[in-house]
């Protein structure tokens, strides 16, 4: 079978759409796999924002990723010109000229002004994060080698100590390294203060949908505020190497409705005052239990 130079060309054509159009679908299916409130395989992009401060910050990520696109735009078309233009065919003998005070002002200004630019939503954001609005409860979370402990003190004052579930003991549907026997449950669509503290090294309570980061520190109560907007799990880790065990104290958040949480509250009320087991809720006041030996 002979050929044509015609079929040729329509047959490189053909693969290079083909190609084209698988690359597009992956990148597609990857970015969908990004819209989810815990890691997943082949992660593009960050998690669905799930509150009014990650929704800030991936604005802020965005409008950077313009900026930052068009310089490298800029910078590209300047390399391309030079290339082009000032090449040894065109220029056998190289100028002489050392200093162009027109173009050193404006490689000096320019810059400024950018960061200027990047600067003004930059301080408004970090403003915005730190500034804790009238909040509607307060939790206090408590980092431990190797485990978090949260505390409701308006609540009714009960604690509830929480530890990643071993391999081994993992049921259908839970996730290995991220779920816990006893997640955080906070109610959706309310402000909350948390209130970050440490008992032994410095750990880091980080949920990357909620855009909260905040060190455990020793001897400091730091301070962050949430307003989850939707219910649902979400989930995160301590991001501070805090020690051996440091990959296994996983952060798991469960959002349900206000009337939920109340019920949820004074389940949990009650089983501290009953006596409760103390690896599920335990009283403020009284001792933590040590946390399981997993090395």
């Amino acid at each position: 079978m002979v050929l044509t130079a015609k079929s040729i060309l329509a047959d490189r054509r053909f693969r290079a759409l083909l190609a084209a159009g698988l690359t597009l679908l992956g990148i597609a299916a990857m970015g969908g796999i990004a819209w989810a409130a815990q890691p997943q395989p082949w992660e593009i992009g960050m998690q669905p924002p799930a509150t009014p401060i990650k929704d800030r910050i991936e604005a802020l990520h965005d409008e950077l990723l313009v900026i930052i696109s068009l310089i490298t735009l800029f910078v590209l078309g300047l390399l391309l010109y030079v290339i082009v233009k000032f090449n040894h065919r065109r220029h056998p003998v190289p100028t002489r000229t050392s200093h162009n005070p027109v173009v050193e002002i404006l490689w000096t200004v320019i810059p400024v002004l950018i960061l200027v630019l990047i600067a003004i939503p930059s301080f408004k954001l970090m403003y915005y994060m730190d500034a804790v609005p009238q909040a509607d409860m307060t939790i206090k979370v408590t980092g431990h080698q190797w485990y978090w402990s949260y505390a409701y003190p308006d609540q009714g004052g009960f604690e509830i100590n929480s530890n990643i579930i071993p391999d081994d003991q993992l049921k259908p549907g839970q996730k290995r390294l991220l779920d816990v026997d006893n997640p955080l449950v906070i109610p959706v669509n309310t402000t909350i203060r948390v209130q970050v503290t440490g008992t032994d090294v410095i750990h880091s309570w980080f949920v990357p949908s909620f855009g909260v980061q905040e060190y455990a520190v020793i001897g400091r109560l730091n301070e962050a505020w949430m307003r989850v907007e939707h219910e649902g799990m979400y989930y995160g880790e301590c991001n501070q190497i805090c020690g051996i065990n440091h990959a296994f104290m996983p952060i798991s958040v469960k959002v349900v409705s206000p009337d939920a949480f109340q019920q949820w509250a004074a389940e949990a009320k009650k089983s501290a005052e009953n006596g409760g087991a103390a690896a599920t809720v335990v009283a403020v006041n009284g001792a933590a239990p040590e946390a399981p030996d997993r090395n």
